[in-house]
């Protein structure tokens, strides 16, 4: 049986309920670490590890890269709440629990979402090993976390998407780059697949077609609730590989892991520059 909208309701309140008495504070900032990023964690200076199993109604994550911790702590002299790992629409979760972490974390006051992930790159004007801001995005899960009634005190019925990607944050990730020496940096739409089967040639020929520079099977559902929420959103998509669907390699996700896992250094350093700058 489906979950309907009263329980989905009383599991955020239960969830807000549990973090409000375990957390000293809440953060303005939540960081969303993606596939092959969760060593990032190791650099927060950490107040409080607690693992989503003991979170009333967080998922479970069932891929291997995902280590599924809550971090409450600082990078450099910025307060933050990591998520390490994060769920997926493939795993069989709804897109509403895919993104009941970040709905409850803006319930207790945040006000940014960094957002990372690992994307297949489409365009070929980008490199593997290079970072995309993401500027836009593609729903292409076929379901939207927003479905059913809405709760008026946690965002409007029809949130405006002309801006999803806070543009003061992206212009501020480009300076952050150029003082940190980092040039494997560009911008790009992300286009969001259920998975977990990875695109075909012809899949991805149309998604190019369609505007997407990358693509990924995350990110989307916590970006449409933290705009829902009132957060402002900087997404940031490590490129692990570029396919030319004319030209198709096989993709590996060890690889995509492994790629991402290289850049992350960068990451890190440019993610701490812009916590910085705010």
């Amino acid at each position: 049986m489906s979950m309907t909208d009263k329980d989905y309701q009383r599991q955020v309140e239960e969830c807000v309920s549990f973090l409000k008495r375990k957390l000293d504070y809440t953060p303005r900032t939540i960081i969303q670490l993606g596939t092959g990023l969760s060593e990032f964690a190791h650099d927060i200076e950490a107040d409080y590890v607690l693992p989503y199993s003991e979170i009333p109604h967080f998922p479970t994550p069932t891929v291997t890269s995902h280590q599924g911790n809550l971090i409450l702590g600082r990078l450099g002299d910025h307060k933050v709440v990591v998520l390490q790992g994060r769920f997926h629409y493939y795993e069989g979760y709804s897109t509403k629990e895919v993104a009941l972490p970040v709905r409850a974390l803006s319930l207790l006051g945040a006000e940014h979402l960094f957002i990372t992930n690992a994307a297949g790159g489409l365009n070929p004007d980008l490199q593997p090993g290079s970072i995309m801001v993401i500027r836009d995005h593609l729903n292409f899960l076929g379901e939207n976390p927003l479905r059913g009634a809405n709760v008026d005190s946690w965002g409007p019925r029809f949130p405006d998407l002309s801006e999803p990607y806070n543009q003061d944050l992206i212009k501020t990730a480009f300076a952050c780059a150029t003082a940190c020496k980092i040039d494997n940096i560009g911008t790009g739409v992300y286009a969001c697949i259920p998975g977990p089967s990875l695109e075909t040639p012809a899949e991805t020929r149309f998604l190019r077609q369609a505007g997407a520079d990358a693509v990924g099977m995350s990110s989307v559902p916590e970006v449409i609730v933290a705009i829902h929420g009132g957060l402002k959103v900087l997404g940031l998509s490590v490129v692990s590989n570029v396919n030319d669907p004319d030209n198709f390699v096989p993709i590996v996700l060890e690889d995509i892991i492994d790629a991402a896992a290289r850049v992350e250094p960068q990451l890190k350093k440019l993610v701490t520059k812009i916590l910085s700058s705010l």
